[in-house]
């Protein structure tokens, strides 16, 4: 299993994930990620340290994939009003985002690449297995979350799922992909379908 170092240099137990001095590289990068994600001036700096706990996790043990999505969904938790994410510890948000995340992406099927088991991801970060289980359900209900959720699942699953890709037209449930171009569009827009484009040029 792999040994963390904190940002001071110290060597971490078990592979637990510790919370960085400075927000890691989401600080380091200034404000410009946070911006672009549209997070609100005053959930900034929790955000920041929210992310700082779910990149270094992705990168230790998951990919580069996983840590934008949690981005993507930690922003659209700091966009509530009010948000949930002003309260509780930051650990706890982090653990249920990337629970939450690994619920719709298949994380823990042991067929999917990247995978990691619900054990092994409380134990990274240092949580409860059932707390984390119950911030990632909150989460879920607050944001209304299903399997195959546009913005928040991997390419690969979209790519191969036609039903990340239905669209109801007049009554009617066609492919996305099979309509004009100017309505393709405005579904994305809509985030009725997924926007690989944009997210494939991130």
């Amino acid at each position: 299993m792999p040994r963390l170092v904190d940002r001071d240099g110290a060597r971490t137990p078990r592979g637990i994930i510790r919370r960085c001095r400075n927000h890691g590289p989401m600080l380091n990068a200034g404000d410009q990620l946070l911006v672009k994600l549209r997070i609100p001036l005053a959930m900034r700096p929790r955000c920041a340290e929210i992310l700082a706990i779910t990149d270094e996790l992705c990168a230790a043990h998951l990919d580069s994939e996983y840590a934008d999505l949690c981005r993507e969904l930690i922003a659209r938790l700091a966009r509530k009003r009010p948000s949930p994410l002003a309260r509780g510890e930051a650990r706890i948000w982090a653990a249920g985002a990337v629970y939450a995340l690994g619920q719709i992406n298949f994380l823990f099927d042991r067929s999917q690449q990247p995978h990691l088991s619900a054990d092994q991801l409380a134990r990274f970060l240092g949580v409860v297995k059932t707390t984390m289980a119950n911030k990632a359900a909150a989460i879920r209900r607050t944001l209304d979350l299903t399997y195959y959720e546009p913005g928040l699942t991997r390419h690969e699953l979209l790519d191969d799922h036609p039903l990340a890709w239905i669209v109801s037209v007049n009554g009617f449930l066609v492919d996305a992909r099979t309509l004009p171009a100017e309505l393709q569009d405005e579904a994305r827009r809509r985030g009725l379908i997924p926007d690989l484009q944009t997210r494939h040029a991130a």
